[in-house]
């Protein structure tokens, strides 16, 4: 413990520097990003480690705080939350030493850095709390901080609506936890996590936790603040948001199905029905979207529905007492939430790069971008293809394990037991069709073409120290998809954690599925191959010829113009009609009117439906009702005294009755 101490005490060097040096924008680069990155690195090591199979390692410190303990354990669940969260954070912190660059005498760049570091610590003690009451107030520290960072450009009306949002959903998710402590604490006499044993209510606590963890980790329908949060915040932030700190949520749930014991069949259930409508629904509005990063947002609810998929599967399999179906579905899970980290990092931080060259984030502005920003082009393709799970990258690799799991169960398992897997299996198709062609219309629109408006139309790529952290992620989906089989057989340790089953049975079963992902893992590479070779014949022999350009057949038109390419809406428009009950889009048709019209427009809108009619309602409500007690708000401190003094009467008189 003694490297992730070390780790952590660097963070908070690096956040203290970060306000010692606010005027000295040089220094302030060096110790705020350098402070994250050096401490990341160091923490990397001994989480390897336990990852791969090395002794936990703990340290307690008893501390004032009424049954709190400075208690911190690494085992191999922990370990393997700590890769993304120190991998992520440094290369954003990489990033954000450039990309905060553009903010330089318009805004103090001296919070962003303090708060980054902060988050990262707080992210970190997360998964590491053995104690209910530092698991908390880590928690409370990382919400209030990544608040802070997605609330930077705070003169936006927009952006203090979603930091608003964002912290309100927090604070609910936190309510839930800690009435889940309370109960854990209650029943087992201590808040230790090492002390807490199955419950008799485990049922109720699933629930606590489902709710509490699944507004941070971002599940329908407590979806609503991260489509707003993420884009609103930079575009490194972004990153360390969308792929690691929402998977403390994951984290938080799995930590809690170790201590409730015996699973139940309908816990798996009820995440496989969580899984499929965040995967569906989250998927469908991210098709519908215009705005480059509240399309990636939109993503994460999708990939957080794959993961609970797998959770779901491999809950139900343990249930039932068939451990291929639990390793297979929780090797999917966990092995998503690490390659997820990966490729949504990598589309976050390409996205600054768009944004930050082209100072928009409306895919329909722009166009043609691959011929000036070739780097950035090259490495989103790279994590579209990821995230689709086409291989040989690594999305394909956890996704084909959840196929394996739900195959497996719905043949051995009974009619009733099958019935999830089943709906794994269509749901999983779906979502992945889907993804496919939400990142075609994403590539194409940005990527390809010709820019569609004069600010996107010679944009410079990004130097070195925004391109670097996007190539190494990019080189980690194509490592982890070429190596998958290795990278299924060492989960090993992390499984039998995360399950409780043995490690003898477990090897076994990741050993017979890592052949299984070499087999299709090789085909993709030789599919692969085979149209790089037949793309290269096809440059070469074109090459030779001297090619001529001329206008197509136009319709009629005279001149063709950029505008008459494509848009995003007009490219999703079949998709997002097949769905339109679902979807409710509107549409805006104006100008048509006079019979030679000599401009027309068309705007179509795409709400999420939980926001728009549910939780928009539901927050207009209670701001009405809140309103109504504004009066005793006056402004005055005398009166607030005789509040205090008055409550603390009622109190007294309650007590000794």
């Amino acid at each position: 413990m003694t490297a992730l101490l070390i780790s952590l005490l660097i963070f908070g060097a690096g956040a203290a520097a970060s306000l010692a040096f606010a005027k000295r924008e040089r220094w302030l680069r060096i110790f705020g990003a350098g402070g994250i990155i050096l401490g990341s690195v160091l923490g990397l090591v001994p989480a390897i480690g336990v990852a791969l199979g090395a002794p936990p390692q703990s340290l307690r410190v008893a501390w004032d705080v009424p049954y709190g303990s400075l208690y911190l354990r690494l085992d191999a669940l922990s370990a393997f939350f700590l890769l993304p969260t120190f991998l992520i954070s440094a290369l954003a912190a990489l990033y954000g030493t450039e990309y905060l660059e553009a903010y330089c005498g318009r805004k103090a760049l001296a919070p962003p850095w303090f708060f980054l570091n902060v988050l990262t610590a707080s992210m970190a003690v997360v998964v590491l709390a053995n104690n209910a009451v530092l698991f908390l107030m880590a928690w409370e520290t990382m919400a209030l901080s990544s608040f802070f960072l997605v609330t930077f450009e705070s003169e936006e009306e927009s952006t203090r609506q979603a930091g608003w949002m964002y912290l309100v959903a927090s604070h609910i998710g936190t309510a839930f936890l800690f009435v889940l402590f309370v109960l854990l604490g209650k029943s087992n006499g201590s808040l230790d996590f090492d002390r807490f044993s199955p419950a008799s209510n485990a049922g109720v606590l699933f629930v606590l936790a489902l709710v509490g963890f699944g507004a941070k980790a971002g599940f329908v329908p407590l979806h609503v603040w991260l489509p707003e949060a993420h884009p609103a915040a930079p575009s490194h932030v972004s990153a360390v948001m969308s792929a690691v700190m929402i998977k403390t949520g994951i984290y938080g749930l799995l930590r809690i199905l170790i201590f409730l014991g015996p699973v139940h069949a309908w816990w798996g259930w009820t995440l496989c029905i969580v899984g499929l409508s965040s995967g569906i629904l989250g998927v469908l509005l991210a098709l519908a979207q215009h705005d480059l990063k509240r399309l990636l947002a939109y993503h994460s609810v999708e990939n957080i529905g794959i993961i609970a998929l797998g959770l779901g599967v491999g809950i139900v399999g343990l249930s039932v007492d068939e451990p291929f179906v639990a390793v297979a579905g929780f090797a999917g899970a966990l092995l998503h939430v690490l390659n997820h980290a990966i490729f949504k990092g990598l589309l976050f931080l390409d996205a600054g790069n768009i944004v930050h060259a082209t100072h928009t984030r409306e895919i329909d502005h722009l166009g043609g971008l691959l011929r000036c920003m070739p780097g950035t082009g090259v490495t989103f393709l790279i994590g579209a293809a990821a995230i689709s799970g086409l291989p040989p990258l690594n999305g394909f690799v956890s996704e084909f394990l959840i196929y394996l799991a739900s195959l497996k169960g719905s043949v051995s398992l009974g009619a009733s037991s099958s019935v999830p897997m089943l709906a794994t299996i269509s749901g999983l198709a779906l979502i992945g069709a889907l993804a496919v062609a939400c990142f075609t219309k994403a590539f194409g629109i940005v990527f390809l073409g010709h820019p569609r408006c004069e600010g996107a139309g010679h944009p410079e790529d990004v130097n070195l120290a925004m391109l670097v952290p996007g190539f190494l992620l990019a080189a980690g989906c194509v490592l982890i998809g070429l190596l998958g089989s290795s990278v299924v057989r060492s989960m090993g340790p992390l499984i039998s954690t995360a399950t409780g089953l043995p490690s003898i049975l477990i090897s076994r079963d990741l050993i017979e599925m890592g052949n299984s992902v070499a087999r299709v893992g090789q085909f993709g590479a030789l599919l692969t191959g085979v149209v790089a070779l037949l793309s290269l014949a096809r440059s070469k022999t074109f090459g030779r010829r001297q090619i001529s350009t001329a206008p197509t057949w136009d319709c009629g038109y005279a001149s063709p113009s950029p505008r008459m390419q494509y848009t995003a809406s007009s490219f999703a428009q079949p998709l997002t009609e097949s769905f339109g009950m679902l979807l409710q889009t509107r549409e805006v048709l104006t100008g048509l009117e006079p019979l030679f019209p000599q401009r027309a427009e068309f705007h179509s809108h795409t709400d999420d439906p939980y926001r728009r009619y549910f939780f928009q309602p539901l927050f207009q409500s209670v701001s009405r009702a809140m309103a109504s007690l504004r009066p005793l708000q006056q402004g005055r401190v005398q009166l607030y005294v005789l509040y205090i003094v008055v409550t603390l009467l009622v109190l007294l008189l309650w007590q000794l009755a």
